[in-house]
């Protein structure tokens, strides 16, 4: 079964890192993060250096319980394991747009966001969540965090009562008609012929974990692609042994313990497990 470690092990076994040329032949990618998030699922399904369409094709159906779209959250499930969110950017320390999807430190199945099909892939109530958030050029990926939710994002409770307030103020303004939506809402019969309306959806943005974890990590300057990964202790020792030492016996991948921000009370450390990479 597939799992974080596990698509280090790939990623850091393989040299391919040309994004648009290795999958144009594939797949017709309308963006570059399209063709990120089929590295993505390569990654994770072996199927890096896989050739063969219809082999592929069964090696995604073998790994995933669930492919989304870049409307809903989340990008993908890994089978019975973690779900997945692909971020795409172009400059290396820029923030992270989430768009009306605010950070989540898990995914959660009564998330209004998700889809029916996601909800219905498999039984679950709660899922890990891995933000994969990839650096490129128009061609080739330069960098990649892989970092999971509960190491970066807070409680869901801390952004949906923002987001509450913000209802519960609206609804407090006079002689307008305010609707619930999946967004933070919208409001009808703005004007005196009540024939405007105004749809209210956040923008929700996060930093970079460069500039997050900077005290811990540092991009090399001499590296032609780079990966840096993060995951609490706990979690990292409950992956099988056999993953583990897939990455443990790399002579080339950097397994560093280290203490991060509890992300619910910064006074509080989280024992954590940095794994870094490079090519030069």
């Amino acid at each position: 079964m597939s799992n974080f470690l596990e698509a280090i092990s790939n990623i850091c076994s393989n040299s391919t890192t040309k994004l648009k040329s290795q999958y144009s032949g594939r797949n017709t990618m309308n963006n570059m993060g399209e063709s990120l998030e089929v590295f993505v699922q390569d990654a994770f399904s072996n199927s890096i250096n896989e050739q063969d369409p219809h082999k592929r094709k069964q090696n995604i159906s073998n790994t995933f319980s669930y492919i989304g779209n870049q409307n809903n959250p989340p990008d993908m499930i890994l089978k019975n394991s973690d779900a997945i969110e692909v971020k795409k950017i172009q400059t290396m320390c820029s923030g992270i747009a989430l768009n009306s999807s605010h950070p989540k430190d898990k995914l959660y199945k009564t998330d209004p966001k998700i889809t029916q099909s996601c909800r219905d892939c498999e039984e679950w109530s709660v899922k890990d969540l891995i933000y994969t958030i990839g650096v490129t050029s128009d061609t080739h990926l330069k960098h990649l965090w892989l970092v999971y939710g509960d190491c970066y994002a807070a409680d869901k409770n801390i952004y949906t009562r923002i987001a509450n307030n913000i209802k519960k103020g609206i609804e407090g303004i006079p002689n307008v008609e305010f609707i619930t939506t999946k967004e933070l809402g919208k409001v009808n019969k703005v004007d005196p012929l009540g024939i405007t309306d105004l749809r209210i959806r956040g923008m929700w943005g996060i930093q970079n974990p460069m500039n997050v974890y900077s005290d811990i990590y540092t991009l090399p300057n001499d590296s032609a692609f780079s990966l840096a990964a993060l995951v609490n202790k706990e979690k990292y020792n409950s992956f099988p042994e056999s993953s583990r030492a897939s990455i443990e016996n790399n002579e080339s991948i950097y397994i560093l313990d280290v203490h991060i921000k509890n992300p619910n009370n910064p006074a509080k450390l989280i024992k954590a497990k940095l794994i870094t990479y490079k090519t030069l």
